[in-house]
C-alpha cells in the first residue's frame, strides 16, 4: 500500500495527462454524498443521495459517476476508522479493502458503506484509481501521553486500546484554511479547532499536526452532543449495569441516541437551533442543555490550549460552529483568560470563512467552512502523485 504525506498545505500537482478532477465519495451509515472537485477545488458536480442502499445499480449514481467519468483522474473515499492501520491516505488496492473491512466493529454503521461505496465506484470506473481518506488519521501521531488510556498494560496491549479521535478530515482542514486566513503559516501556529456539529469535538493543531483531541476509542467521549452524552464516569456505567438493571444495549443506546443536548433538553433530535430557540422561550431544560453544553466546550477548549501552552487561534466549523453566532460568543465569554475576544459585530455578521476577534484580541477568533471534501482531494492527489 503506498501512504501520502498529509503535511503539505497545498494541493501536489497531478501527474501530466491525468485528468484533474476529484471524485469525492463521502457514504454515510444510510446517505451518500458524492462531488466532483476540479482542479482549483470548485465543485463541478455534486450529487447527494438522502437514502442510499449500498448499491452500485442507484439510477442517480450511475448516471452521475458516467458523468463525471471523463473530468476524474482519481476517486476519494471518506472513511470513517483507519484504528492503528491507517496512518496516512492510501491508495486503495485489495490489502487495504480488506484492512478496512477488519475494523468494522470499530465503527459497524460506517465502515460497511465505505466499503460500498469503494465497491461502488470500483465496479462504475473500473481502473480509475482510489485512495481511501480516514477520519482518524490526522490523529494517528499523536503524543503517546495525549494517546493513551491508564488502563491494565495486558488490556491495551490485547485489545489495541488507544484514543484514536475522529472528524480528523475536518480538523486538518480547518487549520489550514486558518493559517490562510490569518496570513501566517500553519508551521508556526497554535491551533484549536472546534468542529461543531452534531458530533462535536476539539483538536489541538500544533504546527499543523494534532497533538491532543477530545474524542477517544469512540466518537462518546469528549464535548456534550446532539444526542450523544460525551464524556460520562465510566463507574457511573458500570453502576447502571450492575445496579440499575441496565443491559449493554439499552445504555449503548441510551448514550448515543437519547442522551446529549436531547436528554438534558427534552428536545427529542437535540438540534441546536430547537434547543435554542426552547432556551429562548424560558424552558428551563433547555437553558440548563445550553449551560451544561458551553460549561464543557469551555472546558474542553482550555484543556486543547493546555497540550501547546496556549492557542494562537481559535477556530469554529462545523454546523453549530458555523452557523450559531450564539454559541461562538458565549464560547469565548469565559476565554478571555486566553487572550481571545471577539468582535460582536464580526461574530454576528460571519456567514462563510471570516476573522471574527476583536482588533484588540491576542489570538484570533475565525469561522471556517466545514470542507472536508478539500481536504480528500489534497490527500488523494498526494497519494496519486506519490505511486
Amino acid at each position: 500500500m503506498t501512504l501520502a504525506d498529509p503535511g503539505s498545505a497545498t494541493a501536489t500537482p497531478t501527474p501530466t495527462g491525468t485528468p484533474a478532477g476529484v471524485l469525492i465519495m463521502n457514504a454515510g451509515s444510510s446517505s451518500l454524498k458524492a462531488s466532483v472537485l476540479g482542479p482549483g477545488d470548485t465543485v463541478d458536480a455534486a450529487l447527494e443521495l438522502a437514502e442510499w442502499d449500498g448499491s452500485p445499480d442507484h439510477g442517480e449514481l450511475t448516471g452521475f459517476l458516467a458523468a463525471a467519468a471523463p473530468s476524474t483522474g482519481v476517486v476519494a473515499h471518506r472513511v470513517v476508522h483507519g484504528g492503528s492501520v491507517f496512518s496516512h491516505a492510501v491508495l486503495i488496492d485489495d490489502t487495504v479493502i480488506e484492512a478496512i473491512r477488519g475494523l468494522t466493529d470499530l465503527a459497524p454503521l460506517h465502515q460497511p458503506r465505505a466499503l460500498a461505496g469503494i465497491a461502488a465506484a470500483a465496479r462504475l470506473l473500473p481502473g480509475l484509481p482510489a485512495v481511501a481518506c480516514f477520519d482518524t488519521a490526522f490523529h494517528a501521531r499523536m503524543p503517546d501521553a495525549a494517546a493513551r488510556y491508564a488502563l491494565p498494560a495486558g488490556w491495551t496491549a490485547r485489545f489495541g486500546l488507544r484514543r484514536f479521535g475522529f472528524h480528523g478530515l475536518s480538523h486538518a482542514y480547518a487549520s489550514r484554511r486558518a493559517a490562510q486566513l490569518v496570513g501566517r503559516q500553519l508551521a508556526e501556529l497554535r491551533i484549536v479547532t472546534c468542529h461543531l456539529g452534531a458530533g462535536a469535538s476539539l483538536a489541538a493543531v500544533f504546527r499543523g499536526r494534532s497533538v491532543d483531541t477530545t474524542m477517544g476509542f469512540t466518537p462518546l467521549e469528549g464535548l456534550v452532543m446532539a444526542t450523544r452524552s460525551g464524556s460520562v464516569d465510566p463507574g457511573l456505567l458500570v453502576w447502571l449495569l450492575q445496579h440499575g438493571q441496565l443491559g449493554v444495549a439499552e445504555l449503548s443506546a441510551g448514550l448515543e441516541k437519547e442522551s446529549g443536548l436531547a436528554g438534558l433538553s427534552g428536545v427529542p433530535s437535540g438540534d441546536m437551533r430547537a434547543v435554542l430557540r426552547a432556551a429562548d422561550a424560558g424552558l428551563p431544560a433547555a437553558l440548563l442543555a445550553v449551560e451544561v453544553y458551553l460549561h464543557r466546550l469551555r472546558r474542553e477548549i482550555a484543556a486543547m490550549a493546555a497540550a501547546m501552552n496556549g492557542f494562537d487561534a481559535l477556530v469554529f466549523t462545523g454546523g453549530v460552529g458555523e452557523h450559531s453566532s450564539a454559541v461562538r460568543a458565549a464560547a469565548t465569554a469565559g476565554l478571555a483568560f486566553l487572550g481571545v475576544t471577539l468582535d460582536p459585530d464580526r461574530n454576528r455578521a460571519a456567514t462563510a470563512d471570516a476573522v471574527i476577534s476583536s482588533p484588540d484580541s491576542t489570538a484570533a477568533a475565525l469561522v471556517v467552512t466545514a470542507r472536508e471534501d478539500v481536504e480528500m482531494a489534497r490527500q488523494a492527489r498526494g497519494a496519486l502523485a506519490a505511486a
